[in-house]
């Protein structure tokens, strides 16, 4: 009786512990997965090729962009992920690209510098000794005479006006005459045909203290031919620029 007592007793305890272990061996619940990763941030490069022209050439801009679906270039608009092209601009710019992506925001430049021409040199007026080789006439004689002729008043005219424009100039009356007659007469001659085109130009209006006067007689003729045409050509009243 007091053993089947015992038997009893270990068959409960038995049970109760398989009842523990089972408990134990509860299954948990797993646990939940990591989160995805974040998406990658964009990259971008762009690049000039030359990055330094001059005014009317070209450059060519080339980029490169990784996780981005939205990329730009200011002044040229939406561009693929990479690529290339020409650009001439004609003041020195900065090229500005953007990349856009679910990981965020790329932005990368390549600066352009033009080189521009050079200023086209001023311009340059005549020199005062130009002009008045280009406007003064030459004031011509009769043989034997030193009185200014009528066809002449019109250059005399021609002369003070362009001497009145250009007040700075001074300038030298030379009296010239043929080959015929002795040196101290055509000197004398010379003399008073310079004296007489700067007197006319004092009339006209132009100032004295800037003329000067010198006879050379027939010692510098203009024409060497023994004839009538080439004696008029010697006999005048020359000016020169500058008092000489």
């Amino acid at each position: 009786m007091k053993q089947a007592r015992m038997k009893w007793i270990m068959v409960v305890f038995a049970l109760g512990a398989i009842m523990t272990l089972g408990a134990c061996k509860k299954k948990v619940a797993p646990p939940p997965p990591p989160p995805p990763p974040p998406p990658a941030a964009p990259t971008a490069s762009l690049s000039a090729n030359p990055n330094t022209i001059d005014k009317g050439q070209s450059s060519t801009l080339t980029w490169e962009t990784t996780n981005a679906t939205d990329i730009s270039i200011d002044g040229i608009g939406a561009v693929q992920p990479s690529g290339s092209q020409q650009v001439t601009p004609t003041d020195s710019a900065t090229y500005h690209l953007t990349a856009k992506g679910a990981g965020g925001t790329q932005e990368a430049t390549a600066r352009v510098t033009v080189n521009q021409p050079p200023a086209p040199p001023p311009q340059t007026s005549s020199s005062d000794q130009e002009l008045f080789s280009q406007n003064v006439k030459d004031i011509y004689f009769d043989y034997d005479k030193y009185d200014v002729r009528p066809d002449q008043q019109a250059a005399i005219q021609a002369d003070a006006q362009f001497l009145a424009q250009h007040s700075t100039i001074n300038f030298t009356i030379e009296g010239h005459c043929d080959e015929r007659g002795s040196t101290e007469y055509n000197l004398a001659l010379g003399d008073n045909r310079a004296n007489a085109v700067k007197n006319a130009l004092v009339q006209a209006g132009v100032t004295v203290s800037r003329i000067k006067t010198i006879s050379y007689g027939k010692e510098k003729p203009f024409c060497t031919q023994s004839n009538e045409q080439c004696w008029q050509q010697n006999r005048r009243g020359h000016l020169v620029y500058g008092q000489q």
